[in-house]
């Protein structure tokens, strides 16, 4: 399993965690469960533009020694 995917799926759980704690009254609860759920999607957005940026690196590499 990808390090992106595990970060996607952490993400939906820490809304779905949100959505509760808020129903449930427990306003601490969700502020923490969203901002982690933030980081864990922002840190999924920050590992697909790294690999992104490899592969977009690599094809220059191959184009410039050909």
């Amino acid at each position: 399993m990808k390090i992106e995917t595990v970060f996607q799926i952490l993400a939906v759980v820490l809304a779905g965690a949100a959505a509760y704690f808020l129903y449930a009254g427990n306003r601490d609860g969700a502020f923490v469960a969203v901002v982690l759920g933030c980081v864990a999607f922002f840190l999924n957005v920050r590992f697909q533009v790294k690999a992104r940026n490899k592969i977009r690196d690599a094809k220059r590499k191959s184009e410039t020694e050909s």
